[in-house]
C-alpha cells in the first residue's frame, strides 16, 4: 500500500482515534475529567492537537466520545445482559433495575461515567450516543409495561430525576442517600406503571 491509499488513511485515522481516547482515559482517571486538557491529550498520545480537534472539535466532543465507550459496558448489561436489568424480567422490573443501577453509578466515585458526564453540558449530554439510548430503553420499557400516554415525554420526567445534576444536589444539598434515592426511584416506576394496581 502506498501511503495515498484511502484504506491506509482509514487504518492510521482508527488508529489515532484508539490512541487518543486511551490517552484521555489514562488521564481523566489520573487526574480527573475536570483537569483534562486537549493539549495534555495531544501531548500524551502523540498526536499533533491539528489532529486531534479535526477529530473530535472541541474538548466536549472528545470528552463525549470517551463516555460513549465508557458507556458500552453498562449499554451491553441492560440490553443484553441478565435479568432483571437485561431481557427476561418484566419491563416494570427492568426500568426498576435500570433506575437503581443508575444511582448506584453516580454515587459511585470511581465510575468514569458520571465523572465524564458531569463535564459536558446537559444538552449535549441528552444530545449524545448514550443519552439518546438511556431515553429510548426507558420509553421503550413504559410502553412495553402498557403504560398509557406520551411515552417519549414520561421517559424524559423519569430520567430528570437521575440527571447528574439532580443526584448531585440531593445527595449532597439534601444528604439524600444513596438507598434513598433508589427507593425513591422504585416508587416513582411503580406510580408511573401503575404497578399497585395488577
Amino acid at each position: 500500500m502506498t501511503p495515498d491509499d484511502p484504506a491506509e488513511e482509514r487504518a492510521d485515522a482508527a488508529r489515532n482515534r484508539a490512541r487518543l481516547l486511551e490517552a484521555a482515559a489514562w488521564l481523566v482517571a489520573e487526574r480527573g475529567a475536570e483537569h483534562v486538557t486537549m493539549h495534555e491529550v495531544a501531548q500524551v498520545a502523540g498526536v499533533g492537537k491539528g489532529t486531534l480537534f479535526r477529530r473530535f472539535g472541541d474538548r466536549d466532543g472528545l470528552l463525549l466520545a470517551l463516555l460513549d465507550d465508557v458507556e458500552g459496558e453498562f449499554h451491553e448489561a441492560y440490553t443484553f445482559g441478565p435479568p432483571p436489568l437485561g431481557p427476561g424480567a418484566p419491563a416494570t422490573d427492568r426500568l426498576t433495575a435500570f433506575g437503581r443501577a443508575l444511582i448506584e453509578r453516580i454515587a459511585d466515585p470511581t465510575d468514569l461515567g458520571p465523572a465524564l458526564g458531569r463535564q459536558i453540558p446537559v444538552e449535549r449530554r441528552q444530545a449524545s450516543h448514550y443519552g439518546r439510548a438511556f431515553h429510548h430503553h426507558v420509553s421503550s420499557l413504559l410502553a412495553e409495561a402498557g403504560v398509557e400516554g406520551d411515552h417519549d415525554l414520561l421517559a424524559h420526567a423519569l430520567l430528570a430525576f437521575t440527571d447528574l445534576e439532580t443526584m448531585d444536589y440531593l445527595r449532597g444539598e439534601r444528604q439524600a442517600g444513596t438507598e434513598r434515592l433508589r427507593r425513591t426511584w422504585t416508587d416513582l416506576v411503580r406510580r408511573v406503571t401503575g404497578a399497585d394496581a395488577r
